[in-house]
């Protein structure tokens, strides 16, 4: 496997769309934090808001884990993009074919590129990791791990976008068509998300039955409910007419979603022409 990952590297190392996302990625994450940090020190902090419901510091280091790991979750989709254009390329330039015609078996072809998107996701994380430590240091409160597990949530996270960035890439083969359908199908889940909350909380109004937010039981956003902006006042004056969270069931789920993707990917490699 190092051996094929040393191919892979070669293959990537020098393509201009790969150095761009990677690099637009580690700034983003950076900067994105660094705004919330800003509006919170500046305005939020300073607001007739904290005169009623008490100050509220999202990098303070019990929460820093928890917000770094929440903001840069929305920019997971820059590394999911990549994975779509490095593997839609792999069919577009026939290159799949050429390393399966040198020795590789579509087996392991399929698994480096598996092995690729886990990578990603390492990283992603570890570069989480060092944001969240940086502002939490920066925010003067002592350190603390309370809520570093929010970093693993993340990782799962980024791991369940890439898997999904691969099947789909796998499925359609054309890069634009490809990313089209992941934009599609994100939007089309977001949507049914959306009312499936909308009749979570009528439930609980109106039926008095709890079935949890059911809006995160579905592929990407059960990647999404483990990452929520850490507790506030005004959070937690919302709480009494949402559902409640059960995140031992997101997170089952999203590990089962993960599983289905590799079978999937893994078995549409398998059985498809070359």
């Amino acid at each position: 496997m190092i051996r094929l990952l040393k191919i892979e590297w070669l293959k990537i190392k020098n393509y201009t769309a790969f150095i761009i996302v990677s690099v637009f990625f580690v700034i983003g994450v950076v900067a994105v934090n660094y705004i919330i940090f800003v509006v919170n020190n500046n305005m939020i902090s300073q607001s007739q808001a904290v005169i009623l419901t008490g100050k509220f510091s999202p990098f303070q280091f019990d929460k820093t884990w928890q917000t770094t790991s929440y903001a840069a979750g929305w920019l997971l989709l820059l590394p999911a993009l990549m994975l779509i254009i490095l593997i839609t390329n792999e069919f577009t330039f026939r290159t799949h074919r050429q390393n399966i015609i040198d020795g590789w078996s579509r087996l392991q072809f399929i698994h480096v590129k598996i092995v690729m998107a886990l990578l990603v996701a390492v990283f992603s994380a570890i570069l989480v990791f060092f944001t969240a430590l940086a502002f939490g240091f920066s925010s003067g409160t002592p350190f603390s791990t309370h809520g570093i597990t929010h970093v693993g949530f993340f990782f799962l996270k980024a791991l369940s976008y890439n898997m999904i960035a691969l099947l789909i890439g796998v499925l359609i083969r054309r890069t634009g068509f490809a990313i089209g359908v992941f934009f599609i199908y994100m939007g089309v889940e977001n949507f049914i998300s959306q009312l499936l909350d909308v009749w979570s909380v009528r439930l609980r109004k109106h039926n008095n039955l709890d079935l949890g937010s059911m809006g995160d039981y579905l592929p990407m956003n059960s990647a999404d409910g483990m990452l929520t902006f850490p507790s506030n006042p005004l959070k937690l004056m919302a709480k009494g007419v949402l559902p409640t969270d059960y995140p031992w069931l997101v997170l089952s789920l999203c590990i089962v979603y993960l599983l289905v993707f590799y079978w999937a990917t893994v078995n549409r490699m398998l059985k498809t022409d070359l």
